[in-house]
């Protein structure tokens, strides 16, 4: 009997049904290969909820996630509600709740992609962003005194905790030690953050000492958007706050081509609770309902929660599928050149898995 497993699908809002349906496509068909099937169990929580209930989802909506395998999430945001009422809303409470606290996520120049920078070959980009995913800069932590007066004061605190810097810098290591240039950069900016970013410093340079195989360095993250420019080719393994890793991780994407090949996962390491794999493109309501928005990024997102679920065999079919779409000038979307729609797309990617 093949085995089953449970994920939770969150299409969310803008162009997330219309990717993940693609995804779920050629997630069914790929999963075959590694004796898989998939009971997907949607819930229509987002931004649709929120006009209707006046929150992003119902008030136990994290106990109604904790059962599943893994989490598919298509998109988060609407243009007539606040950026910090939807990630807030659903989000980021799930990357702390479930302690999802490695957020990867990969940047490849594809053959037959072409990088906006000048002279890049295919495959010369390749890194693997490690953002810490659950506390830092987005913490939450701070609050609001005297709004709507002139003396309106906001504080916002960001929260380092050497647990927290020591895990994800641990895992970055441990992930470089299995790839070809073994090498790990740290972004900080310990210059002007004198307190959470020297304990970031402090905790790479101990978790460094256990991984002498390792080849490092450290970078202020003015001077890393600058090499990611000047020396994309040069990164290997990146460990960032959760912060710097979510603005590193954007250029990232541009440079291989498209936000349409963004893909992520936010991790539990340790499988005590469901790790959630999402898209980094995010809502796009500019081509929303258009049928041109790219399903690569949610595919890729797809392959990699096989990985963590162990299905190796489905997870390389998906990558192999995307790589041979790509080298071969098969069908593609407008983000990178082409005149395909989503749908044709999704169409040429199944044809190849099988």
């Amino acid at each position: 009997m093949p085995n089953t497993f449970r994920i939770a699908v969150l299409e969310g809002d803008g162009i997330g049904p219309e990717v993940i349906r693609e995804a779920i496509r050629v997630a069914d068909v790929a999963g075959s290969l590694s004796g898989a099937k998939f009971d997907w169990q949607k819930f229509e929580w987002g931004t649709d909820y929120y006009f209707q209930h006046g929150r992003m989802a119902p008030a136990d909506y994290i106990d109604q996630l904790a059962a599943f395998d893994a989490i598919l999430l298509g998109a988060v945001g609407h243009p007539k509600v606040q950026d910090h009422i939807t990630l807030n809303g659903l989000l980021l409470p799930i990357r702390r709740r479930f302690d999802q606290f490695v957020c990867l996520r990969p940047a490849f120049l594809y053959e037959g992609v072409e990088s906006p920078l000048r002279n890049k070959p295919p495959t010369s980009i390749d890194m693997l962003v490690f953002r810490e995913n659950t506390e830092g800069e987005y913490a939450n932590v701070g609050g609001r005194v005297y709004q709507h007066s002139d003396h309106d004061i906001a504080v916002q605190t960001s929260v380092f905790t050497r647990r927290g810097c020591e895990r994800i810098i641990r895992a970055a290591f441990e992930k470089a030690r299995t790839r070809k240039r073994k090498r790990v950069a740290s972004i900080t900016k310990s210059n002007a953050q004198g307190y959470g970013m020297v304990l970031w410093d402090e905790s790479f340079d101990r978790v460094a000492a256990e991984f002498p195989d390792i080849a490092t360095e450290s970078l202020l993250i003015d001077r890393a958007v600058m090499e990611f420019i000047r020396r994309p080719e040069s990164f290997d393994v990146v460990v960032a706050s959760n912060l710097f890793g979510d603005i590193l991780t954007d250029l990232s994407a541009i440079i291989v081509g498209s936000m349409g090949l963004a893909a992520s996962g936010n991790i539990d390491p340790t499988k005590q609770h469901p790790s959630m794999f999402e898209p980094v493109h995010g809502s796009a309501p500019d081509i929303t309902g258009k049928g041109i928005a790219n399903p690569l990024a949610a595919m890729l997102s797809v392959a990699m929660m096989f990985e963590h679920l162990q299905l190796d065999a489905a997870a390389q079919a998906i990558h192999a599928a995307v790589t041979n779409l790509l080298r071969s000038g098969g069908p593609r979307t407008p983000d990178l050149g082409g005149t395909a729609t989503t749908s044709q797309v999704g169409d040429a990617v199944v044809r190849l898995v099988a």
